[in-house]
């Protein structure tokens, strides 16, 4: 089978390299012609575990392509994926002009029978846009069916999540599509993966509500943290209560900062505005975007309240993107401090695995760049952790206490014990714990 994935970001990039990994003969297509050529030569455009070499192998065996051409990428396409950006507007909607524009070109290129599959995420309705573009500028008599596949990767473990996946979500109007994509999906079938086939509306709705409801444990979880340090109780150990709950389980019950990234944050807001458009107000996660907003705003006065006076002062922070194990520091609540911080008249001395070249071209002001964490820490009047990468988390605590101005502490990913740091003669605070 001959696909087509429109869009070298993050999704199309992996669901294009990984699907050629099954054997399918894939050609990826971007209008950014260099990031096509860096990809021809190999070079990826972003940080993800395990991608680059699967991108180097599948290119160097046939399946892999890349190309700006979606004409000839088309021709002989019997499956074509969406995979463009749908980023917020002002009021939190999704902005779909990147897909209406896919679509169109789509229909001014149609040759014979293809299924249409969004790949982005897209508010519900958008299948049926869709559908009326490509309806209306098709030039011949050509069938087509148009379908959502949403996608469910983590940034930092996406190669593992689209081999591995919880399930795989296929809406649809006509079997015909389906069976095309179950086809397609073949592979999985092997390991048994669950399938969820259901009509396009449900699917495009599933991928926002998962989520809205990822995001609610986050916010969920940093309100029981702030409570915990009211009380005198530990959050780790009521989130580890809370878990073992295989109702509740573990995942994302984890207290720090609030959450970020190209996803958490987009998607929550619109699907609230998705319940707005049909005369709802979907309550609980418009609280979830406040609780996070202002779970920043009790971090920054954290680092006050330790730090003492912000203006002239030496801030070390390990950590900039919103997670480990990748790049990205999109809405990143590691630099909203960081920018915060140097607004406020503080020189920052920062370090991240990954994430430095994207902060350069988003932060400004007074920042150091730093080339590992004890120069972070070398003459800086506290230490920051705001990220949990994995690094952070053996490092040379006598080193670092020896190279700090005075011996302060903040931990916002509870990685280190509060006993053990005091043991040590630290400053030391986390998030929930006392």
């Amino acid at each position: 089978m001959n696909i087509c994935v429109i869009g070298t970001g993050y999704v199309g990039l992996v669901t294009g390299t990984c699907f050629a990994d099954f054997g399918v003969n894939v050609t990826c297509v971007d209008k950014d012609a260099s990031k096509i050529e860096a990809l021809e030569r190999g070079v990826i455009p972003i940080y993800e575990p395990g991608l680059e070499e699967l991108v180097g192998k599948n290119a160097k065996e046939g399946r892999l392509h890349f190309t700006t051409d979606l004409k000839s990428a088309l021709d002989s396409a019997l499956v074509v994926f969406i995979a463009v950006g749908t980023p917020p507007k002002e009021d939190g909607s999704a902005d779909l002009s990147y897909i209406e524009e896919v679509a169109r070109t789509i229909a001014e290129n149609m040759d014979g029978y293809k299924v249409i599959v969004t790949k982005s995420t897209v508010p519900v309705g958008t299948g049926k846009v869709i559908e009326d573009i490509i309806t209306k500028g098709l030039s011949g008599d050509h069938g087509f069916d148009v379908a959502s596949n949403p996608e469910f990767l983590r940034e930092g473990s996406a190669v593992e999540d689209f081999m591995r996946p919880n399930r795989v979500v296929l809406g649809a109007r006509s079997e015909r599509a389906v069976a095309i994509l179950k086809d397609l999906y073949a592979p999985l079938y092997l390991l048994e993966t669950p399938f969820v086939i259901t009509d396009i509306e449900t699917a495009e709705l599933v991928k926002y509500a998962s989520n809205a409801f990822l995001a609610t444990k986050i916010s969920f979880i940093n309100e029981i943290a702030n409570i915990c340090e009211r009380v005198g109780a530990d959050v780790n150990m009521v989130s580890k209560g809370m878990g073992l709950d295989k109702r509740i389980g573990s995942k994302f019950l984890h207290p720090g900062p609030g959450y970020g990234g190209s996803c958490f944050p987009k998607d929550t807001l619109a699907i609230t505005q998705v319940a707005r458009d049909c005369g709802y107000t979907f309550q609980i996660v418009e609280t979830v975007v406040k609780v996070n907003d202002d779970q920043r705003e009790i971090m920054y006065e954290k680092i006050k309240a330790m730090l003492g006076t912000v203006k002239g002062s030496t801030v070390g922070a390990l950590g900039l993107t919103f997670k480990p194990n990748t790049d990205d520091i999109r809405d990143s609540p590691a630099t909203f401090l960081v920018q915060r911080l140097v607004d406020d008249g503080a020189t920052v001395k920062v370090f991240d695995p990954a994430g430095m070249e994207n902060a350069k071209a988003e932060l400004s002001g007074d920042i150091v760049y730093s080339n590992d964490p004890y120069e972070v820490a070398d003459g800086s009047d506290i230490l920051l952790l705001l990220t949990e990468w994995n690094q952070f988390r053996m490092l040379d605590m006598g080193r670092v206490k020896g190279l700090l101005k005075s011996p302060k502490l903040l931990d916002l990913r509870n990685v280190y014990s509060p006993e053990g740091m005091r043991a040590m003669g630290f400053e030391y605070d986390s998030v929930g714990r006392e």
